[in-house]
């Protein structure tokens, strides 16, 4: 029962200097409370910030607290950085860490810089939980560096393939929201098209909202690359330089600077490493009888032994430790991821995995059976000979001086590349495309130096147009 107050009607009243009141407890009971000069009355502030107050025809005010809120610890979304060794199974080593938390990896990216490969896996949780998972990684072995760049200022970049219905009388519609969105158009036919988009994971967001409403058939998304922003008028004595973008600092003669672009591309990676994440391989004289893997690789034929890269696209449940059971059926088997994307899917509470993994057409089978055994995994296929758009994505942070910086953007050009990010001492880039292009164009800048490079895996959907895609993949590097 709510305690009513009343003022007597005869004595002093609230507004009196010497105030009296009186509360109705219930039953009969009444208590008078002299208020004096004491200071007025305080409720402490709730939630809701405010006593919720009631009137009688008799002048009593009914007065009740609500209930106090429970204090609740922010959950937000972290971009968390690992840079590793290559070695066999430390993707799953990694996707364990989260899995055995309770952590559900929202996307994760593969990426490569010489024999080391870059992850940047976005996840939700608290600052305080976060830290520790942090702390975690850093025990795991071959794990070079781990941080957490959420509160830094970063380029993030994200790479969408979309198939959409498209009938003649909403296809003009279609065209007008592509060059709205500045994405491309990468098959038609005739009735879908598929369109490649990147930018941040907002853009994404707003792009599939806007296309949603034409039907879409299948969605392949990348997960979420991140490199720091460069600070102006600061150093940079972390990055290697080198006389092309630097030659007020490094004095070398023409075959100087050849010489050492030349060891930089064979010298530090003749030997390529086995693990499953993307090795560097030298750019000239190829074993011939070597399968290169996903991104650095040429070779997409098998050879003697039938062995070639295949990819395979899962749609798997958006739980906690998915992505640890698939990649542990891959490593358990004794299988070479060489390339893995993870990010949303076009169905609500699924996610998409595209790897790539080498293997004949017999073990790629089994290892298939195996994988559609998994509860959690719903749909797994091999498209790689079904003609399939590929695409890629890559952050490539380059070391240059006002004198070099025109020519990196000359050479960005040709390949159709874009400036994200410009300090007085580095540039950035974004490139989307498919493996040769990737190889070509950090072939051609590594004599200015290169800073970091963040790259995602190999998204690929199927091509509603029919064509072979074989054909469209331009010529190999020489072998």
């Amino acid at each position: 029962m709510a305690a009513s107050l009343s003022s007597p009607p005869c004595s002093t009243s609230l507004f009196t200097p010497n105030p009296c009141l009186r509360v109705d407890l219930g039953r009969g009971f009444l208590k008078s409370l002299d208020l004096g000069h004491q200071r007025p009355l305080k409720f402490k502030s709730l939630a809701s910030k405010d006593l919720v107050a009631s009137a009688s025809t008799n002048n009593a005010v009914s007065v009740t607290e609500p209930a106090p809120s429970l204090t609740r610890s922010k959950v937000k979304r972290h971009t968390i950085s690992v840079f590793v060794g290559d070695e066999s199974g430390i993707i799953n080593r990694i996707a364990g860490v989260f899995a055995r938390r309770g952590y559900n990896i929202e996307s994760l990216a593969v990426g490569l810089n010489k024999d080391r490969a870059l992850f940047t896996i976005v996840v939700s949780g608290t600052e305080k939980i976060l830290q520790q998972v942090v702390e975690q990684l850093n025990k795991l072995v071959n794990v070079i560096k781990v941080e957490d760049i959420s509160r830094e200022p970063q380029v993030e970049r994200e790479l969408m393939l979309i198939k959409l219905h498209a009938d003649p009388s909403n296809r003009a519609e279609i065209m007008w929201l592509v060059d709205i969105f500045r994405a491309k158009i990468v098959d038609i036919s005739e009735h879908s098209l598929t369109i490649e988009v990147t930018g941040d994971p907002g853009k994404m967001v707003s792009v599939q909202r806007n296309f949603s409403k034409f039907g879409i058939k299948e969605l392949a998304r990348t997960g979420k690359i991140a490199l720091r922003r460069e600070k102006m008028g600061e150093t940079a004595p972390f990055w290697r330089f080198s006389a092309a973008s630097y030659p007020d600092l490094e004095r070398m003669s023409d075959d100087e600077v050849a010489v050492k672009a030349n060891h930089s591309a064979n010298g530090s990676s003749s030997i390529a490493s086995q693990g499953d994440v993307y090795p560097v391989e030298p750019y000239d004289d190829f074993p011939s009888n070597q399968v290169l893997d996903a991104h650095w690789g040429v070779l997409y034929d098998a050879d003697s032994s039938g062995v070639q890269s295949h990819t395979l696209c899962m749609l798997v449940s958006d739980v906690p430790g998915v992505l640890n059971i698939v990649t542990g059926v891959i490593s358990r088997r004794g299988y070479n991821i060489q390339s893995l994307a993870v990010g949303p899917s076009e169905k609500e509470g699924l996610s998409r995995i595209t790897t790539v993994v080498p293997g004949t057409d017999d073990t790629i089978t089994k290892l298939v059976q195996q994988l559609r055994k998994l509860i959690d995994l719903h749909e797994v296929r091999d498209i790689t000979h079904l003609p399939f758009a590929e695409r890629e994505l890559m952050l490539i942070k380059i070391a240059v001086n006002a004198n070099a910086r025109r020519d990196v953007l000359d050479i960005a050009g040709i390949f159709r590349a874009k400036a994200v990010d410009v300090s007085d001492h580095t540039i950035t880039l974004e490139l989307s495309g498919d493996l040769n292009k990737m190889v070509a164009l950090q072939k051609l800048l590594e004599p200015y130096g290169l800073c970091e490079i963040a790259r995602t895996g190999r998204v690929a959907l199927e091509r509603g147009s029919g064509v072979d895609s074989t054909s469209l993949r331009g010529y190999p590097l020489p072998l």
